[in-house]
């Protein structure tokens, strides 16, 4: 049965069909069974994609909806990281106050960062959020209020009484954030904003013409993108307890480059997706380092190198074969689906 739309709301509808809510209730479904039912080491790896997920759609906000090319993502995520460290542990703010003032001074940053986009463009653009990134990287290492390299203790969450300890509890927190950080994705792409985004991607003299000011939605879009990954950051640094600027080094503006790139660029799902799986391939090449290390014991000392030769093989090969990435996958086997058996 053809499903057409004869309204603009219909068409401009966040869930549009029967379908689309049956696999909204079955992921509900899930969400809620499986703390119950993996291992805690099963549900780490959930909460670093869940946390991944989150940074991954302010990137694609940014790059894939903007179309400005930021390589200091990860400094960003360290902001957040850092500044709820501050608040929760030399302040004694609670995570409810920590968490959202973590987002806005990643955000405040990022609209100066962005100021310089009005004039740069492309690899110009990139290379000055990567000598941001190594900026951020310099104070994390030398201000006295970090403590360098010896790293910095962060909080447990808790309020009342009630502490988040589990693995479990930090899954139903990390999920709610990440669900919601998709909502709102999705829907400001469906807004003026989002439509915006769209066209100074797709050719900002045009843009410019009809209308947009490309300085307020260029600096609006570094600005929500450094506030996803503020957000991310601070769930980070209380899921891991103890940060050092070493964890936010360029490594994981790449890693963040790859999800997004090898998800789909310029789509929710698409970072979803990218995240789920770059998130997923350092615990699989370490199942294979153990799984081989009898065979190989020198393979186990080369897990980092692997991990981001990996990285860069992916994005080229995705680059190739498959520039729409795994959304473009997606989207391909549901219109088979959708039109089978007829080859139209």
């Amino acid at each position: 049965m053809a499903n057409f739309k004869v309204s603009y709301q219909e068409d401009t509808a966040l869930f549009q069909n029967l379908w689309v809510k049956s696999w909204l209730a079955i992921f509900v479904a899930a969400m809620i069974a499986l703390p119950f039912l993996m291992s805690r080491y099963q549900l780490s790896i959930l909460n670093e994609m869940g946390i991944a997920v989150i940074g991954a759609l302010g990137l694609n906000l940014l790059t894939g909806y903007t179309g400005q090319i930021s390589l200091g993502h990860g400094a960003f995520v360290a902001i957040g990281a850092y500044t709820t460290g501050l608040l929760t542990g030399a302040l004694g703010l609670p995570f409810v106050i920590a968490l959202p003032l973590s987002g806005l001074m990643a955000a405040l940053l990022g609209m100066i960062v962005g100021i310089p986009s009005l004039r740069l463009k492309g690899l110009y653009l990139a290379l000055g959020t990567l000598a941001f990134g190594f900026i951020v990287e310099y104070v994390l290492f030398h201000w006295d209020l970090t403590k360098g390299d010896m790293g910095m203790a962060v909080p447990k969450i808790g309020a009342g009484g009630f502490v988040i300890e589990t693995e479990r509890q930090y899954f139903f927190l990390i999920m709610s954030f990440a669900v919601l950080a998709t909502l709102v994705a999705k829907n400001l792409a469906r807004t003026k904003i989002g439509r915006c985004f769209v066209a100074i991607r797709d050719r900002d003299i045009a843009a410019e013409a009809m209308g947009i000011s490309l300085a307020k939605y260029k600096i609006m879009a570094f600005a929500v993108s450094a506030f996803y990954a503020g957000i991310a950051g601070c769930l980070m640094a209380h899921y891991q307890k103890w940060i050092v600027p070493g964890n936010f080094d360029i490594s994981l503006s790449i890693a963040y480059i790859a999800m997004i790139v090898l998800g789909g660029m310029g789509t929710i799902l698409g970072s979803i997706l990218g995240a789920i799986l770059i998130t997923g391939i350092p615990h699989g090449i370490v199942f294979l380092t153990d799984a081989f290390r009898e065979t190989y014991p020198s393979l186990s000392g080369l897990i980092v190198d692997i991990k981001l030769g990996i990285f860069g093989i992916i994005i080229v090969l995705t680059l190739l074969f498959e520039p729409q990435g795994l959304f473009g996958i997606y989207r391909r086997i549901k219109v088979y689906w959708k039109t089978w058996p007829f080859k139209y």
